[in-house]
């Protein structure tokens, strides 16, 4: 079961802010646990390097000249779980008869609350049968549910005499009705008490957590209808709708998964849209957790003359230290570079706290041999874990937020603590691209998903280039229309990651930072959808991949997903097209055949996830591949969504020409340009040899090209 409270090793200090990305004059509300005697100190550095590699770049940040009120310290709690709470119940004074199909998805050894209203609960007991709760008298079926089979679940109880009939009725053939008879006199309802859905209250709070799907409650006085709440109603909302006479609305906490197929979904229909009757369940879980809704402890208004980039709030209390990333960008409808560095929130919150199956207690001696990010997700399911997780009831997770402490997006963070290389994902992993620019006296834009997504394409007009980082996976539709106009209106795209554009996702139109995700059919997938339930709660659309949804990444990058190993990075040999007289300010200064031989992520170039060229997904015709990469480890395999067998694959080609990273460019008709590098792990190589590497070089040729700087030779 969810351990509910603080991990005492970690529970001194933590901290999350309500935004992660703000512009000059906008407020950041920072909420901070510490249950240390003494004040919090707030510091700002703005962050270069978020690598702790003593080997690399090592850490930079540089102290800006913020002064911060100290903050009192503060005990602050939380209370994961998803249940729908409804202020009141309706008026019985007759036969009183509740009724729900549920769908239970979990064994425990606790109470697991189904349906309560004025007193009276249904509820799975601690030998997971249905029960009942009148007051102080508790009866049950004795007949254990069977996990993922539906039930219709009735209490029916007569004031008139105190007999109570509980009835457990599966739809399955398989098993048979549970059916008690008994007498309760000592018993009254109470419609003023909350009416509440997959938890009951203690002292207020949700307990008891249902996990599973529930569908259809309903509440009778005399067989006349009272209450019934409709759960495929308003599916995109958190609140739930009563058709009885009260109209006792709703509402849901923790955000349980909605568009559920229901208990007589028959296949006819795959998208909840069409055929709502069939997709009236929600699926709840002990452990969902959207916001845990801390209070303020500091709110910071960003300066007007505090330029854009990557900055860190590093707070402390005694020993103790948190660190929160906050991605500035520039004052709305101004441009202050001509780079835009698209910083890719949206994957990092997906990821968020991701607790990997090969995490290794024993990677604690690199942490602090290191000094790296002490604490690892794994080790602290309670912060809530991500969407590469699954619940406690073995559904996988599909909904993300960063109004939490999310470990994984600290600086210093080793998402892979074995090898010789960095081991950095995301937010650390991209630092390598912002310390090149440093490096490099390039000045830049930050820009992330979320203005991206609100802003669209004028948000990236008039930048003469605008990069990724490493691993731009995640995007809405909004986002992927934004980046296809600002590149098909004359501007410079760089694609400098592995694995991007490639799943579909949604944003709640009400809680802001809730991020839904459908691992739909196909791909490489850290759990599958049930059949049926593929489409968006939040926006109705069809999740899964972006191919399937017919925007291959190809489409806009010129590459996409392919291949995928290890954490272990090969190199690139250059093609014959490289040769070519046209393409010779690529590889200005560069003389070597092989490419990226090195690196700080998985000692190459060309590693961990690889993207291909592929004009029958929808590569141009004029793309040119400058490199490719080879001798890729065992490890690695071709992408499922591209496997149709143990021989055969879609591209009709063997699977072993599949496992290959390409370099590519392509002018667009509109007079923009499109560089792509096709590898998760090609930013780990610009930091190289102090940044002086045929990667590096290759990047800063084209840098100068798209940005209209000198080149070299002409300096």
């Amino acid at each position: 079961m969810l351990d509910r409270s603080f991990n005492p090793a970690f529970s001194t200090k933590s901290a999350y802010t309500d935004r992660l990305s703000a512009r000059p004059g906008e407020d950041i509300a920072v909420k901070i646990h510490c249950d240390l005697e003494g004040e919090v100190t707030a510091r700002l550095f703005r962050s270069i390097s978020a690598d702790p590699n003593p080997d690399g770049p090592g850490m930079i940040e540089e102290a800006v000249d913020i002064s911060f009120p100290k903050i009192a310290s503060s005990r602050q709690t939380f209370n994961p779980g998803s249940w729908a709470h409804i202020p009141r119940g309706p008026v019985v004074t007759g036969r009183l008869c509740f009724s729900v199909r549920f769908w239970p998805t979990l064994q425990t050894e606790q109470e697991q609350v189904i349906f309560s209203a004025g007193g009276a609960e249904l509820f799975l007991d601690a030998n997971g049968a249905l029960a009942a709760r009148l007051g102080g008298f508790v009866h049950s079926t004795a007949k254990p549910v069977t996990t993922h089979t539906w039930y219709v679940a009735s209490l029916i109880w007569d004031p008139a005499d105190g007999t109570l009939v509980l009835t457990q009725q599966p739809q399955s053939s398989w098993s048979e009705t549970a059916v008690i008879t008994a007498i309760v006199s000592d018993f009254q309802y109470d419609p003023s008490a909350p009416v509440t859905l997959a938890a009951g209250l203690k002292e207020g709070n949700a307990a008891r957590h249902f996990n599973g799907k529930l569908q259809a409650p309903t509440i009778l006085d005399d067989d006349v209808l009272k209450a019934h709440w409709d759960l495929a109603r308003d599916t995109m909302a958190t609140t739930i709708r009563d058709d009885g006479p009260e109209g006792l609305d709703g509402y849901l906490i923790n955000h349980p998964a909605r568009g559920m197929k229901g208990s007589n979904w028959d296949g006819a229909e795959m998208c909840w849209r069409h055929k709502p009757d069939q997709y009236g369940a929600i699926h709840f879980h002990e452990d969902d957790i959207y916001d845990f809704g801390w209070q303020t402890s500091l709110t910071w208004t960003v300066p007007d003359d505090l330029p854009s980039g990557v900055y860190v709030l590093r707070l402390t209390c005694g020993d103790h230290e948190d660190a929160l990333p906050v991605f500035i960008c520039p004052p709305k409808g101004q441009r202050t570079a001509k780079l835009a560095v698209l910083v890719s929130t949206f994957t990092y919150v997906v990821y968020g706290n991701n607790a990997r199956l090969d995490y290794d207690p024993a990677w604690k001696d690199t942490i602090r041999d290191w000094g790296a990010w002490p604490h690892n997700a794994a080790e602290y399911p309670e912060l809530g874990l991500s969407t590469y997780n699954y619940h406690s009831d073995g559904s996988g997770i599909c909904h993300a937020s960063h109004k939490r402490p999310l470990l994984t997006l600290r600086p210093g963070y080793l998402t892979y603590g074995h090898g010789t290389s960095s081991g950095l994902r995301h937010f650390q992993a991209d630092s390598h691209l912002i310390s090149w620019l440093h490096h490099q006296a390039i000045d830049y834009d930050i820009i992330t998903d979320q203005e991206l997504h609100s802003e669209g394409f004028k948000v990236l007009e008039g930048y003469a280039a605008v990069t990724t980082g490493s691993h731009p996976e995640y995007h809405t539709p909004q986002t992927l229309d934004a980046l296809q106009a600002y590149r098909d209106s004359g501007g410079n795209l760089l694609y400098l990651g592995g694995n991007g554009f490639y799943w579909r996702v949604a944003l709640h139109a009400v809680d802001d930072g809730m991020i839904e995700i459908r691992r739909a059919e196909g791909g490489i997938r850290a759990w599958a959808a049930e059949p049926g339930e593929y489409y968006n709660a939040f926006d109705g659309g069809y999740g899964g991949l972006w191919r399937r949804n017919g925007r291959p990444p190809q489409l806009l990058a010129g590459v996409g997903f392919s291949a995928q190993g290890q954490f272990e990075g090969s190199y690139y040999r250059r093609t014959a097209d490289s040769r070519s007289p046209d393409l010779a300010w690529v590889f200005d200064g560069v003389d070597d055949e092989v490419l990226g031989d090195f690196g700080y992520s998985g000692n190459g170039a060309a590693g961990f996830e690889l993207d291909r060229a592929d004009p029958r997904l929808g590569s141009p015709e004029s793309i040119r591949v400058l490199a490719s990469s080879e001798r890729h480890g065992d490890s690695f395999v071709v992408v499922y969504e591209d496997q149709l067998s143990h021989v055969s694959t879609w591209p009709q080609q063997p699977p072993e020409k599949l496992l290959r990273a390409d370099m590519v460019w392509f002018a667009v008709p509109g007079g923009g340009q499109v560089f792509a590098t096709g590898s998760i792990t090609f930013c780990g190589s610009l930091p190289w040899n102090g940044y002086d590497n045929n990667v590096s070089r290759i990047l800063s040729n084209v840098m100068d090209r798209f940005l209209g700087r000198a080149t070299k030779a002409e300096l």
